[in-house]
């Protein structure tokens, strides 16, 4: 159990990356097209690919707030940001492979799409928590630990469900460095949320008001549920959600008995 953030950096910065050139190459990309894959699971990969590629605006979003200026999370975020992006190109060379093709300006095209109303909200966003200071680094690092969380088991979801064995070859090296990031920031966010009342207040407040699913805002709703959906369907899929992403929300100071955030998506899996 680490102490301080500082510590918890150190322990980040001694892990491997899980998607070395090594791995990379490793990963039999020419057998993609051998394997079926079921068409109901490349809009789930179009949209994992462009939140991985969006994670560079989200970095550049925590950078105006006072937890972006923090020394520790911003040392944190400097790596996490290129892995991240490391991520959506794979996927992208993952969809090209298996025959859908992308286009060389996907990246714009993901851009030229988010909603205006999103650039907006978020320079709103950062004028509104700068009063608070260091009192809100909690509510940030609970939102980052649920969202990479969610992140994680998505992908390990998609692993299982799709059945593609290259695929599952490439999730697995994501999921290892996932599982890395989700523990930084569940880390920071313990240690945070443990420094005041406020903190803890304030994340759980927040948390409970605002948050939505990863990717929601800057991707149109409907695409949001539909990856949810497909990955999490049903009553079991409601009780994976909460028992793998609640339920270690729930650990976190101040979060105890918090049912935010399977409340929140019971309609879409429901649904689904």
């Amino acid at each position: 159990m680490f102490e301080t953030d500082k510590e918890v950096l150190e322990w980040y910065e001694r892990q491997p990356r899980a998607l070395s050139k090594e791995y990379v190459n490793s990963i039999k990309w020419n057998e993609i097209k051998s394997h079926p894959l079921n068409p109901a699971f490349v809009p789930v990969l179009i949209y994992m690919r462009d939140i991985e590629y969006f994670t560079d605006m989200y970095y550049q979003e925590l950078r105006r707030t006072p937890t972006g200026r923090d020394p520790v999370i911003r040392k944190f975020m400097d790596r996490w940001s290129i892995e991240e992006l490391h991520h959506g190109n794979l996927l992208n060379r993952f969809l090209e492979e298996a025959g859908f093709p992308t286009g060389q300006n996907w990246q714009a095209e993901a851009t030229r799409k988010i909603p205006k109303g999103y650039i907006v909200g978020s320079f709103l966003v950062d004028h509104a928590v700068r009063p608070f200071g260091r009192h809100f680094h909690g509510a940030h690092m609970v939102w980052g630990a649920i969202n990479e969380i969610t992140a994680m088991q998505a992908y390990r979801r998609l692993s299982d469900l799709a059945g593609h064995p290259v695929l599952k070859q490439l999730l697995i090296g994501i999921v290892q460095e996932e599982s890395i990031h989700s523990s930084f920031y569940w880390n920071v966010a313990r240690v945070k949320l443990a420094e005041t009342k406020l903190s803890r207040s304030l994340a759980r407040f927040v948390i409970g008001k605002f948050w939505t699913p990863v990717g929601q805002g800057a991707k149109p709703e409907d695409e949001t549920s539909y990856v949810m959906a497909t990955l999490f369907p049903g009553k079991d899929g409601l009780e994976l959600f909460d028992r793998k992403i609640g339920g270690r929300i729930e650990r976190l100071p101040g979060f105890l008995g918090f049912k935010g955030l399977t409340e929140r998506i019971a309609p879409i899996l429901q649904e689904g």
